[in-house]
């Protein structure tokens, strides 16, 4: 298997576990796939969509806090050409209280919208397909 069929899993740690789950399942409104309580003295939540090809997961190791620093140019897009869909992200987004940030390459401005989750990692919402 090739990695042109393989499924993504981003991982990151995170010292705000239930903010960040609501984030990602309320504003965002991915699904849980499995979660994970002291495995090795981690807890852990993977989210996405059934059947997607990338999974997010999220850690907490216990007694220690998370180290992982954001910077603007870390970004999760979301390619979403349909019209429709990014307005219905983009107002779930807002009904969940986030609001949008400028994007600090103007690029994902021109075309999108982004936010930062708790932790302030940013997710830019774009309105358009991905095409190489």
């Amino acid at each position: 298997m090739g990695l042109d069929r393989a499924t993504l899993r981003v991982a990151r740690s995170t010292s705000r576990m239930a903010e960040i789950k609501a984030f990602y399942m309320e504003g965002l409104g991915l699904a849980q796939l499995a979660a994970f309580e002291d495995h090795a003295g981690f807890d852990g939540i993977i989210l996405g969509a059934p059947h997607a090809p990338y999974h997010l997961e999220f850690t907490c190791e216990r007694g220690r806090p998370s180290g992982a620093a954001p910077h603007p140019e870390s970004l999760l897009v979301f390619y979403l050409p349909d019209a429709d869909e990014w307005r219905a992200a983009i107002d779930r987004l807002r009904r969940f209280g986030a609001e949008a940030v400028p994007a600090h390459n103007p690029f994902w401005d021109v075309h999108g919208m982004t936010f930062e989750d708790p932790d302030g990692f940013r997710v830019v919402l774009q309105k358009s397909a991905w095409t190489i």
